[in-house]
Protein backbone atom coordinates (compact mmCIF):
# COMPACT_ATOMS: atom_id res chain seq x y z
CA UNK A 1 0.00 0.00 0.00
CA UNK A 2 1.03 3.43 -0.92
CA UNK A 3 1.82 4.98 2.53
CA UNK A 4 1.17 8.36 0.97
CA UNK A 5 -2.37 7.40 0.56
CA UNK A 6 -2.69 6.23 4.20
CA UNK A 7 -3.96 9.33 6.03
CA UNK A 8 -6.69 10.23 3.22
CA UNK A 9 -7.87 6.23 3.65
CA UNK A 10 -8.39 6.81 7.45
CA UNK A 11 -10.31 9.95 6.97
CA UNK A 12 -12.77 8.59 4.84
CA UNK A 13 -13.46 5.34 6.93
CA UNK A 14 -14.06 7.52 10.10
CA UNK A 15 -16.68 9.21 8.16
CA UNK A 16 -18.53 6.14 7.17
CA UNK A 17 -18.48 5.31 10.73
CA UNK A 18 -19.66 8.31 12.16
CA UNK A 19 -22.47 8.60 9.67
CA UNK A 20 -23.55 4.91 10.12
CA UNK A 21 -23.84 5.63 13.77
CA UNK A 22 -26.00 8.95 13.24
CA UNK A 23 -28.64 6.24 11.17
CA UNK A 24 -28.73 4.17 14.24
CA UNK A 25 -31.54 3.78 16.56
CA UNK A 26 -30.87 4.54 20.33
CA UNK A 27 -30.88 1.46 22.49
CA UNK A 28 -34.05 0.83 24.59
CA UNK A 29 -33.62 1.20 28.29
CA UNK A 30 -33.07 -1.93 30.33
CA UNK A 31 -36.16 -2.57 32.08
CA UNK A 32 -36.46 -0.88 35.45
CA UNK A 33 -33.62 1.81 34.25
CA UNK A 34 -35.55 5.09 33.58
CA UNK A 35 -35.71 6.40 30.25
CA UNK A 36 -33.34 9.24 29.50
CA UNK A 37 -35.40 12.79 29.94
CA UNK A 38 -35.54 14.39 26.73
CA UNK A 39 -34.83 17.91 25.85
CA UNK A 40 -37.84 20.05 26.19
CA UNK A 41 -39.55 20.35 23.18
CA UNK A 42 -40.87 24.15 22.12
CA UNK A 43 -44.82 24.01 23.08
CA UNK A 44 -46.98 24.62 19.88
CA UNK A 45 -49.62 27.91 20.66
CA UNK A 46 -52.95 26.53 21.41
CA UNK A 47 -55.77 27.50 19.37
CA UNK A 48 -57.45 30.59 19.79
CA UNK A 49 -61.05 30.52 20.55
CA UNK A 50 -61.79 31.66 17.05
CA UNK A 51 -59.81 28.71 15.80
CA UNK A 52 -61.46 26.64 17.98
CA UNK A 53 -64.74 28.09 16.66
CA UNK A 54 -63.89 27.52 12.66
CA UNK A 55 -62.68 23.74 13.06
CA UNK A 56 -65.09 21.74 10.88
CA UNK A 57 -67.73 19.45 13.28
CA UNK A 58 -68.99 16.04 12.51
CA UNK A 59 -72.77 16.51 12.27
CA UNK A 60 -75.26 14.24 13.36
CA UNK A 61 -75.97 11.25 11.57
CA UNK A 62 -79.55 12.21 10.12
CA UNK A 63 -78.41 16.34 9.04
CA UNK A 64 -78.13 15.91 4.58
CA UNK A 65 -75.22 16.76 3.23
CA UNK A 66 -75.55 20.09 0.95
CA UNK A 67 -72.27 19.84 -0.97
CA UNK A 68 -69.28 20.81 0.54
CA UNK A 69 -71.24 23.12 2.88
CA UNK A 70 -70.53 23.22 6.44
CA UNK A 71 -73.74 22.39 9.28
CA UNK A 72 -73.95 25.11 11.63
CA UNK A 73 -77.17 23.75 13.70
CA UNK A 74 -81.05 22.15 13.21
CA UNK A 75 -83.62 24.45 14.18
CA UNK A 76 -85.45 23.49 17.48
CA UNK A 77 -89.39 23.35 17.23
CA UNK A 78 -91.28 22.42 19.98
CA UNK A 79 -94.62 20.43 18.89
CA UNK A 80 -94.56 20.41 14.70
CA UNK A 81 -93.02 17.54 13.89
CA UNK A 82 -93.75 17.46 9.72
CA UNK A 83 -90.73 19.42 9.13
CA UNK A 84 -87.46 20.22 10.09
CA UNK A 85 -84.67 22.70 9.29
CA UNK A 86 -81.03 22.96 8.79
CA UNK A 87 -78.63 25.64 8.90
CA UNK A 88 -75.37 25.87 7.17
CA UNK A 89 -72.55 28.06 6.60
CA UNK A 90 -72.99 31.40 4.55
CA UNK A 91 -76.67 31.70 5.53
CA UNK A 92 -78.14 28.69 3.65
CA UNK A 93 -81.29 26.43 5.12
CA UNK A 94 -82.65 23.09 4.43
CA UNK A 95 -85.73 22.22 4.79
CA UNK A 96 -86.95 18.96 5.18
CA UNK A 97 -90.86 18.02 5.14
CA UNK A 98 -91.58 14.46 6.43
CA UNK A 99 -91.78 12.20 3.31
CA UNK A 100 -92.13 15.35 1.26
CA UNK A 101 -89.97 18.02 -0.38
CA UNK A 102 -86.92 19.23 0.33
CA UNK A 103 -86.30 22.94 -0.49
CA UNK A 104 -82.53 24.03 -0.40
CA UNK A 105 -82.78 28.11 0.56
CA UNK A 106 -79.90 30.17 -1.24
CA UNK A 107 -79.03 33.27 0.10
CA UNK A 108 -78.91 36.47 -2.32
CA UNK A 109 -76.07 36.40 -4.19
CA UNK A 110 -74.54 33.07 -3.37
CA UNK A 111 -74.09 30.51 -5.61
CA UNK A 112 -75.79 27.04 -5.76
CA UNK A 113 -73.88 24.34 -4.19
CA UNK A 114 -73.01 21.03 -6.95
CA UNK A 115 -74.13 17.78 -6.33
CA UNK A 116 -77.75 18.44 -4.94
CA UNK A 117 -80.44 15.41 -5.75
CA UNK A 118 -82.89 15.83 -8.92
CA UNK A 119 -85.80 16.55 -5.96
CA UNK A 120 -84.62 18.84 -3.72
CA UNK A 121 -86.68 22.48 -4.50
CA UNK A 122 -83.66 25.63 -4.86
CA UNK A 123 -85.43 28.71 -3.80
CA UNK A 124 -82.95 31.62 -4.86
CA UNK A 125 -83.62 34.98 -2.08
CA UNK A 126 -84.97 37.15 -2.23
CA UNK A 127 -88.27 34.97 -2.83
CA UNK A 128 -91.24 36.72 -5.13
CA UNK A 129 -94.20 36.16 -7.36
CA UNK A 130 -95.53 33.06 -5.29
CA UNK A 131 -98.45 31.34 -6.15
CA UNK A 132 -100.28 30.41 -2.75
CA UNK A 133 -102.80 27.90 -3.06
CA UNK A 134 -102.89 26.54 0.38
CA UNK A 135 -105.15 29.07 2.35
CA UNK A 136 -103.58 28.19 5.30
CA UNK A 137 -100.44 28.99 5.03
CA UNK A 138 -102.02 33.04 3.68
CA UNK A 139 -102.06 34.05 7.37
CA UNK A 140 -98.29 33.10 8.13
CA UNK A 141 -97.60 35.20 5.46
CA UNK A 142 -99.72 37.48 6.58
CA UNK A 143 -97.85 37.59 10.40
CA UNK A 144 -94.46 37.86 8.11
CA UNK A 145 -95.59 41.17 6.66
CA UNK A 146 -94.94 39.00 3.19
CA UNK A 147 -97.57 39.61 1.42
CA UNK A 148 -96.05 41.36 -1.00
CA UNK A 149 -93.95 38.02 -2.11
CA UNK A 150 -97.26 36.97 -3.56
CA UNK A 151 -98.40 37.44 -7.25
CA UNK A 152 -101.12 34.63 -7.59
CA UNK A 153 -103.70 33.12 -5.56
CA UNK A 154 -105.92 29.52 -5.70
CA UNK A 155 -108.90 30.75 -3.81
CA UNK A 156 -110.99 34.22 -3.94
CA UNK A 157 -112.58 33.73 -1.00
CA UNK A 158 -109.95 35.05 1.61
CA UNK A 159 -110.43 36.01 5.53
CA UNK A 160 -107.51 37.45 6.66
CA UNK A 161 -108.27 41.06 6.41
CA UNK A 162 -104.76 42.25 4.08
CA UNK A 163 -105.24 39.16 2.32
CA UNK A 164 -108.80 40.56 0.95
CA UNK A 165 -107.11 44.19 0.61
CA UNK A 166 -104.60 42.54 -1.91
CA UNK A 167 -107.69 41.03 -3.86
CA UNK A 168 -109.42 44.14 -3.79
CA UNK A 169 -106.26 46.31 -4.94
CA UNK A 170 -105.27 43.44 -7.27
CA UNK A 171 -102.36 43.10 -6.25
CA UNK A 172 -103.28 39.12 -5.68
CA UNK A 173 -104.37 37.79 -9.05
CA UNK A 174 -106.51 34.59 -8.83
CA UNK A 175 -104.70 32.01 -11.03
CA UNK A 176 -106.87 29.00 -10.53
CA UNK A 177 -107.90 26.77 -7.94
CA UNK A 178 -105.49 23.90 -6.46
CA UNK A 179 -106.33 21.55 -8.46
CA UNK A 180 -106.78 23.33 -12.01
CA UNK A 181 -104.42 26.23 -12.00
CA UNK A 182 -103.63 28.81 -15.06
CA UNK A 183 -100.24 26.99 -16.31
CA UNK A 184 -100.18 30.32 -18.81
CA UNK A 185 -100.96 32.62 -16.35
CA UNK A 186 -98.14 31.56 -14.08
CA UNK A 187 -95.61 31.24 -16.63
CA UNK A 188 -95.95 34.81 -18.37
CA UNK A 189 -96.30 36.35 -14.62
CA UNK A 190 -92.79 34.16 -13.84
CA UNK A 191 -94.13 32.57 -10.65
CA UNK A 192 -90.50 31.05 -9.18
CA UNK A 193 -92.87 29.04 -6.68
CA UNK A 194 -96.12 27.09 -5.96
CA UNK A 195 -97.36 26.63 -2.15
CA UNK A 196 -100.07 23.80 -2.11
CA UNK A 197 -102.16 22.36 0.64
CA UNK A 198 -102.15 18.32 1.23
CA UNK A 199 -105.68 18.56 -1.05
CA UNK A 200 -103.06 18.57 -4.15
CA UNK A 201 -102.30 14.88 -3.11
CA UNK A 202 -105.66 13.72 -4.44
CA UNK A 203 -104.64 15.23 -7.83
CA UNK A 204 -101.01 14.51 -7.93
CA UNK A 205 -101.32 14.96 -11.81
CA UNK A 206 -101.46 18.62 -11.17
CA UNK A 207 -98.16 18.96 -9.21
CA UNK A 208 -96.23 16.95 -11.75
CA UNK A 209 -97.93 19.06 -14.52
CA UNK A 210 -96.65 21.98 -12.44
CA UNK A 211 -93.36 21.00 -11.63
CA UNK A 212 -93.42 19.74 -15.83
CA UNK A 213 -93.47 23.45 -16.95
CA UNK A 214 -90.75 24.51 -14.68
CA UNK A 215 -92.68 25.90 -11.87
CA UNK A 216 -90.85 24.74 -8.79
CA UNK A 217 -93.78 23.26 -6.20
CA UNK A 218 -94.02 22.38 -2.49
CA UNK A 219 -96.89 20.78 -0.62
CA UNK A 220 -97.16 22.37 2.75
CA UNK A 221 -98.00 19.78 5.48
CA UNK A 222 -99.21 21.88 8.32
CA UNK A 223 -102.46 19.95 8.45
CA UNK A 224 -100.83 17.33 9.67
CA UNK A 225 -99.69 18.04 12.76
CA UNK A 226 -101.70 16.57 16.20
CA UNK A 227 -100.56 19.77 18.41
CA UNK A 228 -102.40 23.10 16.98
CA UNK A 229 -99.24 25.30 18.08
CA UNK A 230 -97.62 22.42 15.87
CA UNK A 231 -99.86 23.99 12.93
CA UNK A 232 -98.42 28.02 14.03
CA UNK A 233 -94.85 26.90 14.23
CA UNK A 234 -94.79 26.46 10.39
CA UNK A 235 -93.77 29.85 10.49
CA UNK A 236 -91.15 28.96 11.27
CA UNK A 237 -90.85 27.39 8.16
CA UNK A 238 -91.86 29.80 6.21
CA UNK A 239 -89.59 32.31 8.06
CA UNK A 240 -86.42 30.25 6.71
CA UNK A 241 -88.29 30.09 3.25
CA UNK A 242 -87.91 34.09 3.14
CA UNK A 243 -85.11 34.59 5.10
CA UNK A 244 -87.23 35.84 8.16
CA UNK A 245 -86.33 33.79 10.67
CA UNK A 246 -86.47 36.43 13.55
CA UNK A 247 -89.88 37.46 13.12
CA UNK A 248 -91.16 33.97 12.53
CA UNK A 249 -89.69 33.11 15.91
CA UNK A 250 -91.26 36.29 17.72
CA UNK A 251 -94.33 35.48 16.12
CA UNK A 252 -94.71 32.20 17.09
CA UNK A 253 -93.67 32.39 20.82
CA UNK A 254 -96.26 35.37 21.33
CA UNK A 255 -98.60 32.31 20.53
CA UNK A 256 -97.12 29.60 22.99
CA UNK A 257 -97.14 32.31 25.51
CA UNK A 258 -101.23 32.59 25.21
CA UNK A 259 -101.55 28.68 25.77
CA UNK A 260 -98.83 28.51 28.30
CA UNK A 261 -100.62 30.40 30.41
CA UNK A 262 -103.81 28.45 30.04
CA UNK A 263 -102.19 24.88 30.36
CA UNK A 264 -102.12 25.04 34.48
CA UNK A 265 -106.10 25.26 34.52
CA UNK A 266 -107.60 22.67 35.68
CA UNK A 267 -110.21 21.46 33.14
CA UNK A 268 -114.02 22.91 33.69
CA UNK A 269 -115.32 19.60 33.07
CA UNK A 270 -117.36 20.62 30.24
CA UNK A 271 -117.76 17.68 27.66
CA UNK A 272 -117.80 19.65 24.18
CA UNK A 273 -118.68 18.17 20.34
CA UNK A 274 -117.04 20.24 17.53
CA UNK A 275 -118.75 19.56 13.77
CA UNK A 276 -120.03 20.44 10.58
CA UNK A 277 -123.14 18.30 7.95
CA UNK A 278 -121.69 17.95 4.71
CA UNK A 279 -124.05 18.35 1.77
CA UNK A 280 -124.84 14.58 2.13
CA UNK A 281 -126.27 14.49 5.08
CA UNK A 282 -123.52 13.19 7.25
CA UNK A 283 -121.69 14.63 10.02
CA UNK A 284 -117.59 15.31 9.87
CA UNK A 285 -116.09 15.82 13.31
CA UNK A 286 -112.68 14.99 14.57
CA UNK A 287 -110.92 12.37 15.66
CA UNK A 288 -110.10 12.28 19.29
CA UNK A 289 -106.10 12.94 18.93
CA UNK A 290 -106.81 15.82 15.85
CA UNK A 291 -105.80 19.10 16.70
CA UNK A 292 -109.26 20.22 17.17
CA UNK A 293 -109.85 18.18 20.01
CA UNK A 294 -105.69 19.29 21.55
CA UNK A 295 -107.22 23.01 21.03
CA UNK A 296 -110.47 21.71 23.18
CA UNK A 297 -108.40 19.82 26.20
CA UNK A 298 -106.08 22.97 26.45
CA UNK A 299 -108.67 25.49 26.78
CA UNK A 300 -110.04 23.07 29.50
CA UNK A 301 -113.06 21.49 27.98
CA UNK A 302 -113.24 17.10 27.54
CA UNK A 303 -113.83 16.12 24.15
CA UNK A 304 -117.12 14.50 23.74
CA UNK A 305 -115.35 11.37 21.64
CA UNK A 306 -113.09 9.62 24.11
CA UNK A 307 -111.20 6.95 21.39
CA UNK A 308 -113.02 7.99 17.62
CA UNK A 309 -110.41 6.82 15.24
CA UNK A 310 -107.84 5.28 17.28
CA UNK A 311 -107.15 2.89 15.12
CA UNK A 312 -107.14 5.03 12.05
CA UNK A 313 -103.35 5.62 10.70
CA UNK A 314 -103.97 7.83 8.40
CA UNK A 315 -103.33 11.81 8.55
CA UNK A 316 -106.56 12.70 8.15
CA UNK A 317 -107.87 14.67 11.16
CA UNK A 318 -111.44 14.08 10.79
CA UNK A 319 -114.07 11.37 10.25
CA UNK A 320 -117.78 10.90 8.61
CA UNK A 321 -120.36 9.34 10.10
CA UNK A 322 -123.97 9.12 10.04
CA UNK A 323 -126.42 11.28 11.79
CA UNK A 324 -127.55 8.40 13.81
CA UNK A 325 -123.72 7.61 14.85
CA UNK A 326 -123.13 11.23 16.19
CA UNK A 327 -126.37 11.95 18.15
CA UNK A 328 -125.73 8.58 20.28
CA UNK A 329 -122.71 10.38 21.93
CA UNK A 330 -122.66 14.28 20.88
CA UNK A 331 -126.52 14.53 22.27
CA UNK A 332 -124.70 14.52 26.03
CA UNK A 333 -122.65 17.09 25.45
CA UNK A 334 -123.01 20.15 27.20
CA UNK A 335 -121.40 22.84 24.74
CA UNK A 336 -121.72 22.07 20.78
CA UNK A 337 -119.19 24.26 18.23
CA UNK A 338 -120.47 24.32 14.81
CA UNK A 339 -117.38 24.10 12.08
CA UNK A 340 -118.56 27.40 9.96
CA UNK A 341 -114.98 27.92 8.63
CA UNK A 342 -115.45 24.95 6.33
CA UNK A 343 -119.34 24.67 6.02
CA UNK A 344 -122.15 27.23 4.86
CA UNK A 345 -122.35 30.12 7.60
CA UNK A 346 -124.95 29.46 9.74
CA UNK A 347 -126.14 33.22 11.48
CA UNK A 348 -129.06 31.68 14.25
CA UNK A 349 -129.57 28.52 16.34
CA UNK A 350 -132.82 27.70 13.62
CA UNK A 351 -130.09 27.53 10.48
CA UNK A 352 -129.04 24.60 12.95
CA UNK A 353 -132.34 23.30 13.61
CA UNK A 354 -132.96 23.28 9.85
CA UNK A 355 -129.81 21.09 8.99
CA UNK A 356 -131.24 17.91 10.89
CA UNK A 357 -134.73 18.35 13.29
CA UNK A 358 -132.83 15.73 15.74
CA UNK A 359 -130.26 18.05 17.31
CA UNK A 360 -133.22 19.57 18.88
CA UNK A 361 -132.82 16.85 21.68
CA UNK A 362 -129.27 17.92 21.94
CA UNK A 363 -128.28 18.98 26.11
CA UNK A 364 -126.35 22.08 25.02
CA UNK A 365 -129.53 23.10 22.39
CA UNK A 366 -131.80 22.80 25.19
CA UNK A 367 -129.26 24.87 27.38
CA UNK A 368 -128.50 27.37 25.44
CA UNK A 369 -124.89 26.30 24.77
CA UNK A 370 -124.11 26.57 20.87
CA UNK A 371 -121.95 27.84 19.19
CA UNK A 372 -120.10 28.06 15.72
CA UNK A 373 -116.86 29.64 14.59
CA UNK A 374 -116.85 31.95 12.01
CA UNK A 375 -115.60 31.01 8.14
CA UNK A 376 -112.18 32.60 8.74
CA UNK A 377 -111.30 30.52 11.93
CA UNK A 378 -109.45 27.72 10.14
CA UNK A 379 -107.61 30.22 8.12
CA UNK A 380 -105.47 32.34 11.20
CA UNK A 381 -103.11 29.96 11.49
CA UNK A 382 -100.91 32.11 13.49
CA UNK A 383 -103.72 32.91 16.27
CA UNK A 384 -104.30 29.78 17.57
CA UNK A 385 -103.42 30.50 21.02
CA UNK A 386 -105.88 32.85 20.58
CA UNK A 387 -108.69 31.33 19.11
CA UNK A 388 -107.78 28.37 22.48
CA UNK A 389 -108.40 31.59 24.71
CA UNK A 390 -111.50 31.82 23.34
CA UNK A 391 -112.94 28.95 23.65
CA UNK A 392 -111.60 28.88 27.04
CA UNK A 393 -113.88 31.82 27.98
CA UNK A 394 -116.93 30.01 26.63
CA UNK A 395 -115.91 26.84 28.47
CA UNK A 396 -115.80 28.72 31.95
CA UNK A 397 -118.46 31.16 31.19
CA UNK A 398 -116.54 34.20 31.32
CA UNK A 399 -118.63 35.39 27.57
CA UNK A 400 -121.29 36.05 26.46
CA UNK A 401 -119.64 35.72 22.80
CA UNK A 402 -120.02 39.49 21.74
CA UNK A 403 -116.38 40.07 22.90
CA UNK A 404 -115.22 37.04 21.21
CA UNK A 405 -113.19 37.11 17.38
CA UNK A 406 -112.88 33.88 15.71
CA UNK A 407 -116.55 32.10 17.83
CA UNK A 408 -120.30 33.00 18.14
CA UNK A 409 -123.19 32.80 20.21
CA UNK A 410 -125.87 31.06 18.01
CA UNK A 411 -129.29 32.08 19.15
Amino acid sequence: MNMRKLPALLVILALLLCLAACGEAPAAAPTGTPAPTAAPATAAPAPTAAQATDAPASPPENVPVIGDLRYEETVPLEYADQFAIYRYEGGYSFIDMLNSDKILVVPEGKPVPDGLAKDVVVVQLPLNHIYMAATSAMALFDGLNALDTIDFVGSKNWYTENAVKAMESGAFRYAGKYNAPDYEQLLDGGCRLAVESTMILHNPEVKEKLIEVGIPTIVERSSYEEHPLGRTEWIKMYGALLGMEDRAEALFLGEVEKVRALEALESTGKTVAFFYVNSSGNVVTYKTEGYVPSMIRIAGGQYIFTDLGLEDSSKLSTINMNMEQFYNTAVKADIIIYNCSIASQLYTLQDLLDLSPVLEDFKAVKDGQVWCTTESMFQQTDKMGTIIQEMNRIFSGQTDGSDLEYIFHLQ
